[in-house]
């Protein structure tokens, strides 16, 4: 049975030329593309691929909170983001949001093909340079205990962000008010020694890792 594959990117050229690598390689089929969030939400957990490529510069949603959303939809696809994006606030939205690859558009077509089966397979692939960034993420000194700077509904709302929660969502599930909601984000923030989403959620990911079980890292083309 063939490994079928979706495609969520919004430049038609990049789609056509993604398709036609899919296409091409033994044992995968492309299933479907879609130009932007709003079509892949609505057609995607009918469709069930098995794999779907994410870029990450998407209209109206980023391809970040599209994964967040899709993930808990179709459970036992895989994402891996396609991106141009090389910094580590990406790198650890994406995986925090569900994504189980990370690959740059410079990929070639034969990195492409072999990551896509790995992923498949039950691999996490990256991109080398990626994997090089993440691994020096990790071994930047820890700072201070994110359970001794904030309060637990603080770690709490960021969580949700973590999630690709918006704020009028977080305030939903929260029983809060909008205003309350950004005072706790603009005191996780402070606290953090933040000024974005992005940059929180990868210490709140670094942070949440790091008290897990140290195990073998992924295996990580090259």
């Amino acid at each position: 049975m063939s490994i079928g594959v979706s495609i969520i990117e919004d430049d038609p050229a990049v789609r056509r030329l993604l398709e036609q690598w899919i296409n091409g390689a033994r044992g995968f089929r492309c299933v479907s593309q879609h130009a932007g969030p709003a079509a892949a939400l609505m057609q995607l957990p009918a469709e069930k691929p098995n794999l779907v490529l994410v870029d990450i510069n998407l209209p109206d949603l980023s391809g970040i909170q599209c994964v967040t959303r899709l993930k808990p939809l179709m459970p036992d696809t895989q994402f891996i983001m396609l991106t141009v994006y090389e910094d580590a606030d990406h790198i650890f939205s994406a995986l925090a949001a569900g994504a189980v690859g990370y690959l740059l558009k410079e990929t070639s077509r034969e990195e492409l093909i072999a990551a896509l089966r790995e992923v498949h397979a039950g691999g996490a692939p990256m991109t080398s340079y990626i994997a090089r960034r993440v691994v020096q993420s990790f071994q930047k000194p820890p700072s201070e205990s994110l359970a001794e700077n904030l309060t637990p509904r603080e770690r709490e709302v960021l969580g949700l962000l973590a999630q690709g929660y918006l704020y009028k969502e977080i305030a939903e599930a929260l029983d809060l008010s909008m205003p309350t909601v950004s005072t706790y984000i603009r005191r996780i923030y402070d606290k953090l020694h933040v000024n974005s989403r992005g940059r929180a959620v990868a210490k709140f990911t670094r942070a949440t890792l790091s008290t897990l079980p140290t195990s073998p890292p992924p295996r990580s083309l090259g």
